[in-house]
């Protein structure tokens, strides 16, 4: 099984580590290749994601999926018998959940990079109140899809829990960056006790990267910033 599955990946990318948790929740033995930053990218990357060029590519008896959030469905497909499901299996909850992965793809997602790669203050005051009223509208979700259980996705974790849940360290990084608080209990109790839930979670315990590793690339990330800015 490891020789069929290969996982092409970079350790700080959340949506490497979706497909980490989805891999592991569904007991799936696979080889991780680590890819480089930068330019130097591998030869195996470009001929198996030559339209984006980017991680994560899961590469199953030699033919490459691309998107994190396809992956997903793929893996839950392919090995829908080895452990939790990862959509649901109604119709409706799974066209909700994919809703919500495509806003956090589309919305949430870019006000957390804004907020690494922001400027000014302008530019990291946007992204924060981006960011906040994604947190506001997630809370409402949670509570709506979850019906007072555990995850988003019920009893175990699911599509959306992985999604979300794959940027909380990012969140704690960006928390001490940037001297605020986006994760507030006041404010999001749900959430909270939801990413509590998330990061204690055995297969999650496992895969989520240090804080203070991230942190040392983000402040690589911010010095190259402000050295090409400066040239």
């Amino acid at each position: 099984m490891a020789k069929e599955v290969k996982l092409l990946g970079q350790w700080v990318s959340p949506y490497v580590l979706r497909v980490q948790i989805a891999l592991e929740l569904k007991g799936v033995s696979y080889e991780y290749l680590e890819q480089q930053f930068g330019e130097n990218k591998s030869e195996l990357l470009l001929k198996s994601n030559p339209v984006y060029k980017k991680v994560p590519v899961l590469i199953h008896k030699d033919r490459p999926i691309c998107e994190s959030a396809i992956i997903l469905q793929y893996i839950d497909e392919v090995w829908g018998a080895g452990g939790p499901a990862v959509l649901p299996s109604d119709p409706y909850e799974r066209a909700i959940a994919c809703f919500w992965v495509s806003y956090i793809d589309d919305k949430f997602g870019p006000s957390l990079v804004g907020l690494i790669r922001g400027k000014t203050d302008e530019e990291n005051a946007a992204a924060a109140e981006q960011a906040i009223l994604g947190l506001e509208l997630l809370e409402e979700a949670y509570e709506k899809s979850s019906r007072g259980k555990r995850f988003f996705g019920g009893d175990d974790v699911g599509y959306l829990d992985i999604v979300l849940g794959s940027s909380l360290r990012w969140i704690e990084v960006i928390e001490i960056m940037r001297g605020i608080k986006l994760l507030d209990n006041a404010k999001f109790p749900l959430l909270m006790a939801w990413a509590e839930r998330f990061r204690a979670a055995a297969v999650v315990k496992k895969l989520m990267p240090e804080a203070g590793k991230l942190m040392e690339y983000a402040k690589e990330v911010q010095a190259r910033m402000n050295a090409a800015a400066a040239n």
